[in-house]
């Protein structure tokens, strides 16, 4: 570990960039010491010295590091440090940087923000004078389920336009001939370039729309050209959902707990994550990564690394999965190699490249590269798709190996798998650094799933799943959820209850949980209520000073039954009465009056579908049951079985299942493929819906809330490396049934 310290410290010093690390090391221990979570990232936990300094979290002694795969003295760049910040709070670090060194010598770098699909048809189809709700439905249509300027004229049909009419074809051509050409220039999310004079000097710069912002005028990559240092400041979300979390437990504890203090290779929590147990923490939550956990078992930290850097259109795309988990079956000693050198590059991956520091590590041993070439066949690696360039290395990689004794198939493979990572192959230093939070993430929900919610639910928005689905999974881990009430809730969701330090604690949803509430709106709620509990919905409008709007939202949120009359029923319908009656004009005559009936009004309550509905519209979520558990006897017309019921079906069996659509995916590895994740009162189905059913159902498949699917079931492994999903073969739209209820999915590609 010396050696290599002072290997790196040697090469800074060579490159004369120890100026630009204590930057960023000022920069992280000033916002650790505002207990702001953060923690670098990408190729820089490549570096000891990144670690030395606190930068990054990566253990050198756990992990194979190639500095060279960060800072090249062949290479002759600045190195690029990427330091993730908590989301909610970036900002006081980006303020932190203009007041230390001064808005004259720091900006932040720009983005040139391209012409997509979507952007193209809607400016298009504005200057051409069409139907703006016509153009945006045609734009919804197309937008993140078609590549390229290519319309189907059926997308036009669907929304009213006659692909045959002049305008038409006009607004398609020009459209197809704007995408890809420049649109607007934007912020980066966060490349910061610092100067030692003023940056004016060097770049051109411009106050930006955000208050206290200063903008570089040129694209970021313009500025990596020049070789200007530019550090990364970003946001993270889970960053702030893992601080959070570790105060609830600290506050469980009546101790501090800090993420150093999480015990290490927890067998529990390997157990949780080999059952694919992961709503919600970070990074292998997704259906993908949920599809793999079974597979892969992740034991111990370097399996989560692993797990993190496989499910990614590189490895997939380089064919490396599969021999993966297949070599992954066999003992060790089974595993063969075609030379040591290999051996020594593959071994910690059994013989197949994951990982780009494993690219250039073959390059260095089998191909006789030296860290510079490695590194320029890495560059060109993550470029060759959008510039092509990497025929010279094919001819120098393939050549030497063959030279070496290696055979030519074996040759051709290591080749075709570089091409296969593109731009999406990740360092196995930046998997580390991620895997590192998806162990914490998931060590707190094994034990902590109280905190985690909470935590989660304070950091929205963020993360693959929305707040109904983090609510229900908690709830089926044993955790208390108690509903907004004006009389008991925070701004924030929080624990409540007294218990011992190991029991789960209720959660008590926040008021930021209250849709249209603004948050200086509770935040003067609360304080009012510091001073002596509210008497009536009067009394808690004067005094939080809330206009008619936050008292409808609260209505609308069945937040307000404390302050209703028992005898009269505490319910919406009479909350919303109860606030229309208060006159919340701002004047000093209305201050001084009070408002007396001398009877209210006893209303009808609402029904449970009514209240489910009001839930999903005011909150996002509710804390009654299911709405398919009241669609159960209708469902069951249809001949279709709860989640619970096929998770027992074998494989082939011919399925039908319905439920609320959470999620729908079309990665670009699926060649038009789509997976939509159905929820019902009893859990989640996963659907694979082939391109040719995609293609020719797509108005069920796109614009659904309520979607039935007739299938066949798929059932691969036994025990805990189950595997299950639905293909779909007729896809049904029922969102009728839910009679208005909201709840929306979120569409990734």
């Amino acid at each position: 570990m010396r050696a290599l310290v002072e290997h790196e410290l040697a090469l800074i010093a060579q490159l004369k960039y120890e100026p630009y690390f204590l930057t960023v090391a000022d920069i992280v221990h000033w916002a650790r010491a505002q207990g702001i979570l953060c923690q670098g990232r990408g190729s820089a936990a490549n570096s000891a010295v990144c670690y030395c300094l606190g930068i990054t979290e990566v253990d050198p002694a756990r992990m194979n590091m190639l500095f060279e795969r960060f800072i090249s003295a062949e290479r002759n760049e600045p190195p690029d440090i990427d330091v993730d910040f908590e989301h909610q709070r970036r900002e006081e670090v980006i303020q932190y940087i203009y007041r230390k060194y001064g808005r004259h010598r720091a900006a932040l770098t720009a983005v040139v923000i391209s012409y997509r699909p979507r952007s193209a048809l809607r400016d298009i189809g504005r200057a051409l004078g069409l139907d703006l709700s016509a153009i945006d439905a045609v734009a919804k249509s197309v937008s993140g389920w078609q590549r390229g300027s290519f319309i189907d004229p059926e997308r036009l049909r669907e929304n009213g336009f006659d692909p045959d009419a002049q305008v038409t074809k006009l607004w398609v051509e020009l459209a197809g001939q704007l995408i890809g050409f420049p649109r607007h220039l934007s912020q980066h999310p966060g490349g910061f370039v610092i100067a030692r004079d003023r940056i004016a000097e060097l770049v051109p710069v411009e106050n930006a729309s955000m208050q206290d912002r200063t903008v570089i005028q040129w694209d970021k990559d313009d500025l990596d050209t020049l070789g200007l240092l530019k550090v990364d400041i970003l946001a993270l979300g889970m960053l702030s959902a893992i601080r959070r979390a570790l105060a609830f437990i600290g506050a469980k504890r009546d101790q501090p707990f800090e993420m150093q203090d999480v015990p290490a290779e927890d067998p529990a929590t390997y157990d949780m994550i080999c059952r694919a147990d992961t709503v919600g923490v970070f990074q292998i939550e997704s259906r993908a990564q949920m599809s793999m956990l079974p597979r892969l078992q992740p034991r111990c930290f370097y399996d989560l690394v692993i797990e993190v850097a496989i499910v990614r259109p590189g490895p997939i795309q380089g064919g490396m999965v599969h021999p993966y988990l297949a070599n992954r079956a066999l003992p060790e000693s089974e595993v063969a190699y075609p030379s040591e050198e290999v051996r020594q590059a593959l071994a910690r991956t059994r013989g197949v490249p994951i990982f780009q520091e494993q690219v250039m590590q073959l390059a260095i041993l089998a191909a006789d590269f030296t860290p510079g070439e490695a590194d320029a066949l890495r560059r060109a690696m993550a470029a060759w798709k959008r510039k092509g360039g990497l025929g010279p290395f094919h001819e120098r990689l393939v050549g030497r190996m063959l030279a070496k004794g290696y055979t030519a198939e074996f040759a051709e493979r290591i080749f075709k798998q570089i091409q296969g990572f593109g731009e999406y192959g990740f360092p196995e230093s930046h998997a580390a650094s991620f895997a590192l939070l998806a162990y914490v993430s998931s060590w707190i929900k094994c034990h902590h799933p109280d905190a985690l919610l909470a935590a989660l639910l304070n950091s929205q928005p963020m993360g693959f799943y929305a707040p109904a689905q983090l609510v229900r999974d908690a709830r089926a881990h044993g955790v208390e959820v108690r509903p907004v009430d004006i009389a008991i809730s925070a701004v924030e969701a929080r624990l409540e209850g007294e218990c011992d330090r190991k029991a789960l604690r209720a959660v008590r949803l926040g008021l930021n949980q209250v849709a249209g509430l603004a948050g200086e709106a509770a935040e003067r709620i609360v304080a009012a209520r510091s001073e002596k509990p509210f008497a009536s919905a009067e009394d808690l409008a004067r005094r939080a000073a809330l206009d008619a709007h936050a008292l409808r939202s609260l209505a609308e949120a069945d937040a307000l039954r404390a302050l209703l009359p028992a005898d009269g029923g505490r319910h919406r319908h009479q909350a919303a009465w109860a606030v229309a009656g208060v006159d919340t004009r701002p004047t000093a005559l209305l201050h001084a009056t009070r408002v007396t009936e001398d009877a209210a009004a006893c209303l009808v309550a609402p029904s449970e579908a009514e209240d489910m509905v009001a839930d999903y519209r005011a909150l996002g979520l509710t804390l009654a049951r299911h709405p398919l558990a009241l669609l159960r006897e209708r469902l069951a017309e249809f001949r279709i079985q709860p989640a619970a019921v096929l998770h027992g079906y074998p494989n082939g069996r011919l399925a039908r299942a319905s439920g609320l659509v959470t999620h729908r995916q079309r990665p670009e590895t699926a060649k038009g493929t789509v997976f939509v994740t159905l929820e019902d009162e009893t859990g989640a189905v996963n659907v694979i819906v082939w391109p040719r059913v995609a293609e020719a159902q797509r108005r069920a498949l796109v614009g659904t809330t309520l979607l039935t699917v007739y299938g066949t079931w798929q059932r691969e492994g036994e025990g805990e490396r189950t595997v299950m999903h639905l293909v779909a073969a007729k896809l049904i739209d029922h969102t009728a049934l839910l009679q208005g209820l909201l709840a929306r999915s979120r569409d990734f590609r």
